[in-house]
């Protein structure tokens, strides 16, 4: 039975390393399908354009997504960005080589860079002006989260976001029930649900930025139970 009273620490079965590649790209295929028509693409979007809105952007804007998998949300960003004739220098990390493989081939993604690395051993000469995680943060227990928090806050110039899933009863079922429907994936299948039962309340976020020390953001829900948190990071360091 589902609760969201607290969060999960189940391991998803994407988070296994010995997962074929033809069943993670399909699991990456049937996720960009849902990241577009559930919002998630336009939650992603709305994090950048709250982040840049209040400078006069002339340079191109230095974008960084952490678990950027398939690189789905970059090129969102991408097509976002050139209707709108705003320079951006986009680059993913992604642990996961077999991914990286997989969004670096995609031809949309040709003015992309994509490094394969755990984030953590990636250090960057200078501060990017935004970093960001998609469906990112729920694979992380608590102590990573916080690390992850601070990584973020110490490396962007501008700010950072985070879009990622609120832990609700009606999240956990809807998507259970769709994806038990419509989904051919069986990682889908089983880590969808899983991952809204590894969400986050306000509450977690409250307490998650109070031990990365981290006393000023925004946290706005937004369809389809989705939360995007929102830091302002200029001025600082």
């Amino acid at each position: 039975m589902f609760t969201s009273a607290k969060r999960s620490y189940q391991k998803e079965l994407l988070d296994s390393s010995d997962i074929p590649f033809r069943d993670i790209m399909h699991n990456m295929q049937e996720l960009e399908f849902i990241n577009r028509y559930l919002g998630g693409h336009a939650i992603t979007i709305d994090g950048v354009n709250k982040l840049i809105s209040e400078y006069d952007v002339r340079e191109p804007i230095k974008i960084v997504e952490l678990g950027c998998g398939g690189g789905d949300n970059l090129n969102a960003i991408q097509k976002w960005a050139c209707k709108r004739n705003i320079p951006v220098l986009l680059t993913g990390i992604d642990i996961n080589q077999e991914c990286i493989q997989y969004a670096s081939s995609k031809p949309e993604n040709a003015n992309i860079q994509f490094i394969h690395s755990d984030y953590r051993q990636v250090h960057f000469q200078a501060k990017h002006d935004i970093l960001f995680s998609s469906l990112f943060c729920h694979h992380f227990d608590d102590i990573e989260l916080v690390d992850m928090l601070k990584y973020m806050q110490l490396n962007s110039s501008f700010g950072f976001f985070i879009n990622d899933l609120h832990r609700h009863p009606i999240a956990y079922y809807l998507i259970k029930w769709l994806t038990q429907l419509f989904s051919s994936s069986y990682l889908v299948k089983n880590d969808a649900p899983l991952s809204v039962s590894r969400g986050f309340t306000r509450k977690d976020w409250t307490y998650l930025f109070k031990k990365a020390e981290i006393s000023t953001y925004a946290s706005e829900w937004k369809w389809a139970f989705r939360w995007l948190i929102t830091v302002h990071t200029y001025g600082i360091g």
